[in-house]
């Protein structure tokens, strides 16, 4: 494997750093992201600059979000021959996307940490309407179930609510050994790409996501039991959707009829 050019920096195992090296999964991963003139690129958790600095180099301009101090410094240093780079310090939770789109939709892309990778995920949906799409690098795990299709054994909370917004590909794996220190588990890659908000169909977030959330709560359980507070046997047959059914076995789209006569 060929080490990628850039700065130093220990990783800390508290921020759940883990430092992609080999360039030819970085290369990969520009040419996923593909930059284009005009684009409008942000990146989560730049790291030791192994996609910053390529990615500035293909596009000369890029904005990233990193929490860690310590890398703020050597980021500017080693950006500064290459191209414009914005540095926001903070922890990516607390940054508001839309603000930070400007009316121009941005595109996001990160190797992100395992830790907080779902809430990370939740937080770029509730800003789907400023994002034009997401490559991010996370545990194949996780990136197994964001794309699982429904009767699979993977497919769950977190495959309905990111299909229900976003149309979800994976792209490829990244081993362990491409990385410093290298995980215990595969990484993945995939694409998110926000779907029309009109034609998503979802008549309240919330009600959908409490939904959602009850019905794999208890996945063992059938529709009726496991959604008992939320639903109604009227429910189920204006949604068209089976009482007896498990949570694994509907599409999105059940989900989405089923949440909206709720609301009734």
């Amino acid at each position: 494997m060929t080490a990628s050019p850039t700065f130093s920096a220990p990783a800390k195992k508290s921020l759940g750093q883990h430092f992609l090296a080999d360039r030819h999964y970085i290369d990969s991963i520009v040419r996923a992201v593909s930059p284009r003139p005009g684009d409008r690129l942000v990146e989560i958790g730049p790291g030791q600059g192994a996609i910053t600095l390529p990615l500035l180099r293909a596009h000369g301009q890029l904005t990233v979000i990193e929490f860690d101090r310590d890398l703020i410094a050597p980021l500017t240093a080693a950006a500064a021959p290459i191209g414009a780079l914005t540095i926001i310090h903070r922890d990516v939770l607390s940054v508001d996307f839309g603000e930070l789109a400007g009316g121009q939709p941005i595109r996001l892309v990160g190797n992100l940490p395992y830790n907080i990778s779902s809430p990370i995920l939740f937080h770029a949906l509730d800003h789907a309407g400023a994002i034009a799409d997401m490559h991010f690098m996370l545990q194949k795990e996780v990136v197994d179930r964001m794309a699982a299709a429904p009767g699979s054994k993977t497919y769950g909370r977190l495959s309905v609510m990111l299909q229900a917004w976003c149309e979800v590909t994976s792209l490829f794996v990244v081993p362990p050994g491409a990385f410093r220190p290298p995980p215990k588990v595969d990484s993945a890659v995939v694409r998110l790409v926000p779907r029309d908000p009109a034609g998503v169909g979802i008549g309240d977030r919330r009600r959908f996501a409490e939904v959602v959330r009850a019905a794999f709560g208890q996945r063992r359980k059938t529709l009726r039991n496991a959604l008992s507070g939320v639903c109604d046997a009227r429910h189920f047959e204006a949604a068209g959707v089976r009482a007896d059914a498990r949570a694994e076995q509907l599409e999105v789209a059940d989900f989405i009829r089923l949440a909206n006569v709720v609301l009734d």
